[in-house]
């Protein structure tokens, strides 16, 4: 849509073919490449230029998968299934991810960007598959997911912050801080 708003329109909708009506009672047939005019000329360009967008934006594994296509629908459509599979699939990978989601437990020896990577990689591919998990909910996830060792930190953040309001970027760059002074605090009390 950025390129083109009609653009995307040609990929959600099937392609056309240019035509004429012939004969009482009329009977559309395909108009050849010289009774095009102006605006037929501009709509296959959009279409071509739908296709094009679609196929510079693939790998050439990718590109392997849609070379038989004939349209920018039809390669919209196999690159759906193939990264997002049937609704019965996506349907199933929603519900594997967020059982992912709902057992997701920060490791003991993990770091907080570590953690949090593995907790993006999983909310991200759930909202990819259409499931929206709001931003309160997933700050909360993040704070019930940290070690019991985190448990004076989490209940300050809790006191000290608007949860519904608290970003998920602002909550990591705090708890990085916290286990940052942690990390000080532990080589300190080692002995020398």
């Amino acid at each position: 849509m950025a390129e083109d708003s009609e653009v995307w329109d040609v990929i959600c909708d099937r392609s056309f073919i240019l035509t004429k009506n012939l004969g009482d009672p009329a009977v559309a047939i395909p108009k050849t490449r010289k009774e095009f005019n102006d605006a037929d000329r501009k709509a296959i360009e959009k279409k071509f230029r739908a296709k094009k967008i679609l196929v510079c934006g693939i790998s050439p594994v990718e590109y392997n998968r849609i070379s038989a296509c004939q349209s920018a629908k039809e390669i919209w459509e196999a690159l759906q299934i193939a990264h997002e599979g049937t609704t019965l699939v996506k349907q199933s990978k929603i519900e594997i991810l967020t059982t992912e989601y709902e057992l997701f437990r920060m490791k003991d020896d993990e770091s907080i960007k570590y953690m949090h990577t593995r907790f993006t990689f999983i909310t991200n591919e759930i909202h990819s598959l259409g499931k929206i998990i709001p931003r309160n909910k997933l700050v909360r996830k993040i704070l019930s997911v940290l070690p019991s060792s985190w448990e004076s930190k989490v209940n300050a953040i809790i006191e000290a912050k608007d949860l519904q309001t608290l970003t998920i970027d602002e909550l990591v760059e705090n708890l990085k801080t916290y286990e940052m002074k942690k990390k000080k605090d532990n080589k300190r009390g080692e002995p020398k």
